[in-house]
């Protein structure tokens, strides 16, 4: 295990709201089923009662296990001050000035866990970790086993409360000649009745929400692209809109092909997390090459503004009305503070939110992560758009 694997090992990772709500959920989750199938149809009944604790106690495991595992050993990190091996590839790729050093192909920088992020998808919350190119194979095991457990949960669950509130009464000639043979009666006070109808809705939550997540990831698999990797696409085809000209995403190779990439036998993930396979036509640095021409086409539709108001950097502001703060920014996404006179380049635009760099400070003076610190969204009202752009939307 290297260095990096070994610091996101810290123990200290699962201290977090993510990790220990999901741990919450598998423990409660598995507490019930565990005490409602052992009133309900024993393991030591019948094969057939051993047979289905049996499987509950293995997928409960396998969900705990995959869990662990993506949180522990996480998506694989790029090494600081990395570039590639050929010198004239270097204008082929991207630069992360926080990690002082390219991004190879597919790979992305995580502002929460301040590293660039192979293959990166996304940072869950649930993991407390991104999912990417280390751990997605376990992340995806961990979703099945999660929603395939909850489902027999449920089942179990469901089956104990019926038999528990009606009882079968047993008489001479029923069907159950020997009382051995029948199923027992399920005793259940008022404290374990409501546990499990709170684990039941926890289960069938599970079952919803988790599933929506794997169908989501199943469908990138298949295509063998990441979240990131999908808007890339729809800006790929924007720009591309009323010509011939189509954009192949590289790393498509065919759903078989794209499964293997991620889900195998093996259960791990194909490549080194740097060079990747891509279809016939494109290259490595395909994709890289769309998304450097892709900011090149941003900073050309940027407009300049010029700050009138000063803005602390807070989330929900007040000061600027109850629509803005009822109406910000649906991301994870930095807020910049201003200051009356900053120059602002803004590149993305919402009703009352405007998104964009300031580049009048003197950044060479600052370090890395303060001058990534100085781009983010801030409420429109602090600004007026500057005399530069009015003459730039007359051309």
């Amino acid at each position: 295990m290297s260095a990096n694997q070994a610091s996101s090992c810290s123990w200290r990772r699962i201290l977090h709201f993510g990790p220990l709500f999901t741990l919450g959920i598998i423990k409660t989750v598995a507490w019930s089923a565990i005490h409602c199938n052992s009133v309900w149809w024993p393991a030591s009944h019948s094969v057939q009662g051993f047979v289905n604790s049996t499987i509950f106690i293995f997928l409960s495991g396998a969900t705990l296990y995959n869990f662990l595992f993506a949180l522990y050993i996480g998506p694989g990190h790029l090494p600081n001050t990395w570039k590639p091996e050929k010198e004239e590839e270097l204008s082929n790729l991207q630069f992360c000035i926080v990690c002082e050093g390219y991004k190879a192909p597919r790979s992305h920088h995580c502002r929460k866990c301040q590293r660039c992020i192979l293959k990166r998808d996304h940072h869950c919350i649930f993991i407390n970790n991104c999912v990417g190119h280390q751990n997605h194979t376990n992340f995806m095991v961990f979703l099945i086993s999660a929603i395939t457990g909850c489902a027999h949960a449920s089942i179990i669950i469901v089956c104990t409360l019926y038999r528990a509130l009606n009882p079968v009464h047993y008489y001479y000639g029923d069907n159950y000649m020997n009382l051995q043979d029948a199923p027992p009666n399920v005793s259940m006070g008022i404290g374990c009745f409501f546990m499990c109808l709170f684990s039941l809705g926890l289960s069938i939550g599970v079952v919803f929400a988790v599933g929506f997540l794997f169908i989501m990831q199943a469908k990138a698999i298949l295509k063998n692209r990441t979240g990131i990797e999908d808007w890339v696409l729809e800006k790929a085809t924007f720009r591309r809109e009323g010509t011939d000209e189509k954009f192949l995403h590289p790393y498509d190779l065919g759903w078989k092909a794209n499964i293997v990439q991620v889900i195998n036998w093996s259960l791990t993930p194909k490549g080194d997390g740097i060079n990747w396979l891509t279809r016939e036509g494109c290259d490595q640095y395909t994709f890289t090459i769309e998304q450097i021409k892709q900011k090149e086409f941003k900073r050309e539709r940027s407009l300049e503004y010029s700050i009138v108001t000063n803005y602390s950097g807070k989330w929900f502001p007040l000061t600027f009305g109850w629509r803005v703060f009822m109406q910000p920014p649906c991301t994870d996404e930095k807020r910049i503070a201003l200051k009356i006179g900053d120059q602002v380049a803004v590149t993305r635009w919402k009703r009352h939110w405007l998104y964009g760099e300031v580049y009048e400070r003197d950044q060479m003076e600052l370090s890395s992560s303060d001058r990534r610190a100085l781009r983010g969204w801030f409420p429109r009202l602090c600004c007026s758009i500057s005399i530069v752009n009015q003459d730039k939307k007359e051309d």
